[in-house]
């Protein structure tokens, strides 16, 4: 498994180790040993699946304290553009983005602790996404950024307008943003 850093301190990409023989292919997606010899400590609690057609976006979600959230996201049918928001108030890098293509071609995983804001991008139909939580879902402790935010202004590289849910429609900049974290 390699550990791959992101410009963002905490934010990791990882890549598997693939065997890849005539019948097909095998690696270990999650290993708790080997992510802690990586660094990741995080105690994984609940598994999350969606399924999404080309141009759906989702997010950018967070939970609050205490019930925040580290998450192992990878794309295990199709692929997104994955980002990850730091809305960590005293982090150098509050306020950036790193956005990294998650494909079951790849099978590359991205580690994004607590203190982010999380969401994606499909870029192909049928896209399968499956992501590890450390934290329960807590309805009440669940909040968003605007995926659009001007002052973040990320790059999702697409000229269509994304599938967006209507709860994804009304969070508020990261300026107007009771940061939690």
């Amino acid at each position: 498994m390699k550990k791959i850093k992101t410009h963002i301190e905490d934010l990791v990409l990882i890549e598997p180790n693939v065997l890849e023989d005539s019948r097909g292919y095998f690696f270990e997606s999650f290993n708790k040993q080997k992510f802690h010899d990586l660094g990741i400590t995080a105690d994984f609690l609940q598994d999350n699946q969606s399924l999404s057609q080309k141009g759906v976006l989702r997010g950018l979600h967070f939970q609050s304290p205490p019930y925040s959230q580290a998450k192992l996201v990878r794309a295990i049918h199709g692929s997104i553009l994955d980002v990850a928001v730091d809305i960590r108030k005293d982090s150098k890098t509050y306020g950036e983005y790193s956005s990294h293509i998650l494909s079951a071609q790849n099978k590359k995983m991205f580690y994004i602790p607590d203190g982010f804001a999380h969401g994606f991008l499909t870029l192909e139909n049928n896209t399968i996404v499956q992501y590890k939580c450390s934290a329960l879902y807590n309805k009440d402790a669940e909040g968003g950024i605007a995926w659009n935010d001007p002052t973040i202004n990320i790059q999702w590289g697409t000229r269509d307008a994304p599938v967006i849910s209507h709860k994804d429609t009304i969070h508020p900049s990261l300026e107007d943003l009771q940061a939690p974290f």
